[in-house]
């Protein structure tokens, strides 16, 4: 096989510092309420970004059946996870924001208010649709986005993840980054530099470069009718001087550690993104292991050293009590999970 698949984003992953307290909080506030896995490990793949030394964690795999990647919530348990050394501020290069996508804004906005959090006003974005920024209670910031596109509508107005807000240096160079490696070749919107009405919950004065990407297709393989389509959204802060988020930290420290695409084929998708000058960083192998699920994992780094990582699941728990996986067979990277499969994941929500 030569052909690689990205099906959609996985995951996001959270440094936490309580990886219960914080799973509890994204299932009662969000809907993610279906744990995939729970995992307690050492982390020993890692080592470009934990100072060359393994160390252990936990992790919970956390979806939300409506629709969109899920929340890989992390935390060291061999050292103190470490927050920045200055409050980050949007512009700031890494991931600042997590997109969530909802079918009915106010609804959840009510939600989230209810729960005394720091809110925006709903406010049209730059593209045109409806949405509106929180922060949760660990100081992580959404942004809540209208959308029709999900898997089901139940029991929560929103559903998972569906992108980010990305700090980058030029955002041209970042474009063309996100267009050439990861398929996002739909823009959607993008600016030259100028104050933006949504982006004052954040601050005043501040001026930025956008742009808003996605794909132009519309992806079927594996779990994509799962997570929908993906958005990447660049920043340039054009008056201010950007900082690192993660700078003189660890991956896995408090905030948002990576951005995660599910794919197919790794080894073709590794030869492409070496073509593209943005080798693997990291490489698990074939034979990785998470909780119940095993795969295949690797990481690149986008021009400001922001961290991609790529999974390919090879077995999947369903319903674990029943010894119940999907196996993906190498040979259909083009095939996708049934929707009765993915239904039957519900059967690991927690109540």
């Amino acid at each position: 096989m030569s052909s690689f698949v990205i099906t959609g984003i996985q995951q996001i992953g959270i440094g936490v510092s309580d990886v219960l307290r914080a799973f509890e909080e994204y299932k009662k506030l969000l809907g993610f309420d279906v744990r995939v896995f729970d995992e307690a490990a050492e982390a020993n793949l890692m080592l470009p970004y934990t100072g060359g030394k393994p160390h252990f964690r936990r992790a919970i795999f956390a979806l939300n059946m409506n629709g969109g990647g899920g929340l890989e919530i992390w935390q060291y348990t061999s050292r103190t996870p470490q927050a920045p050394v200055f409050t980050p501020q949007l512009g700031d290069l890494g991931i600042y924001i997590a997109k969530i996508k909802a079918f009915d804004l106010g609804k959840t906005l009510e939600i989230i208010r209810n729960q005394h959090l720091k809110t925006s006003e709903i406010t049209k974005h730059p593209a045109g649709f409806q949405h509106f920024y929180f922060q949760d209670i660990f100081g992580n910031y959404f942004e809540v986005m209208q959308s029709n596109d999900f898997f089901e509508k139940n029991n929560y107005p929103n559903g998972g993840i569906c992108g980010a807000v990305i700090g980058v240096s030029n955002i041209e160079q970042s474009v063309l980054f996100y267009q050439n490696v990861l398929g996002f070749d739909k823009v959607l919107y993008q600016s030259e530099s100028k104050t933006f009405d949504d982006f004052q919950f954040f601050g005043k004065d501040k001026t930025f470069k956008r742009a808003l990407l996605t794909w132009s297709k519309k992806e079927t393989a594996g779990f994509a009718q799962l997570f929908g389509n993906p958005f990447i959204e660049l920043i340039e802060w054009t008056n201010g001087i950007p900082r690192k988020i993660f700078e003189n930290r660890f991956w896995g420290d408090l905030g948002f550690i990576h951005l995660c695409f599910d794919v197919r084929n790794m080894h073709a998708l590794k030869e492409h993104c070496l073509k593209n000058n943005h080798p693997f960083t990291v490489d698990s192998g074939e034979k990785f292991s998470m909780g119940e699920a095993a795969g295949h994992f690797a990481y690149i780094e986008d021009p400001d050293k922001t961290l991609i990582e790529f999974v390919e699941a090879k077995k999947v728990p369903i319903l674990k009590k029943l010894n119940w996986y999907w196996k993906f067979s190498p040979n259909q990277i083009h095939k996708p999970v049934p929707k009765w499969m993915l239904k039957a994941l519900k059967l690991n929500r927690v109540k």
